[in-house]
């Protein structure tokens, strides 16, 4: 691949002053991406680093399944580089949402929960998050609790709890994806739901529901009887 400096470039083909004179749907990905890098490496331009990312992610639709670290093992990016193409990737999926915030699900129906978080859900990992409510079952705030497999030792109760009572809510509904696309609940998912229900009794905090989500398909633990 040929390492093209943006400078090299005449003036009128590059990004920024193509996207001034003729629109951004006139780039290309690899053009829309350059500018927002902003910048190469000493090794690497900036044109290429697109270009790299790209590659690496299959299509661009992909790059939503980026993480921190994932795009940190790519060589030229760094830190503010990763900050910054993650912030623009969460942009971008609260925009194409049908729920601009968590807190126009209805809650009274698991099939809202699961349309606003199957477009934020990674579909490589396991997302764990909660959403808090208070006695009158309003939305207070939704967090991503926990990343990776979903078992007894790595969803911690004290985690959640201590956000509960932070931030006085009286109410939880657990989200968590299913990366291979079977919403079955497992074996480690009924006993996390199971523990969290008893400890949320105790403390006062009632587990409402826990919704396991996929791209496709959703399961809901209130609506089968579980809880």
């Amino acid at each position: 691949m040929e390492n093209i400096k943006i400078k090299k470039i005449p003036v009128n083909d590059r990004p920024r002053e193509r996207l001034m004179l003729y629109g951004a749907k006139s780039l290309s990905n690899e053009e829309l991406l350059s500018i927002i890098l902003n910048s190469g490496t000493r090794n690497i331009s900036v044109k290429n680093l697109a270009s790299l990312i790209i590659s690496k992610a299959g299509n661009i639709k992909n790059l939503r399944n980026f993480t921190y670290h994932d795009l940190l093992k790519i060589e030229g990016i760094g830190k503010v580089k990763a900050c910054t193409l993650l912030s623009l990737i969460e942009l971008s999926i609260r925009m194409s949402s049908k729920f601009e915030t968590v807190d126009k699900i209805k809650l009274n129906d698991p099939e809202k929960v699961y349309y606003f978080y199957k477009d934020r859900i990674n579909i490589n990992q396991e997302e764990f998050y909660c959403i808090y409510l208070d006695a009158k079952k309003r939305i207070i705030k939704d967090k991503l609790v926990f990343i990776g497999t979903v078992n007894h030792s790595l969803v911690h109760p004290r985690d959640i709890f201590k956000e509960a009572y932070n931030l006085n809510a009286c109410f939880i509904i657990c989200v968590h994806n299913h990366p291979s696309g079977d919403v079955s609940p497992s074996r480690d998912d009924i006993g996390v739901t199971d523990r969290l229900i008893e400890i949320g009794n105790l403390m006062g905090v009632k587990i409402l529901d826990h919704i396991i989500v996929s791209k496709e398909n959703y399961y809901s633990f209130l609506e089968n009887g579980r809880i």
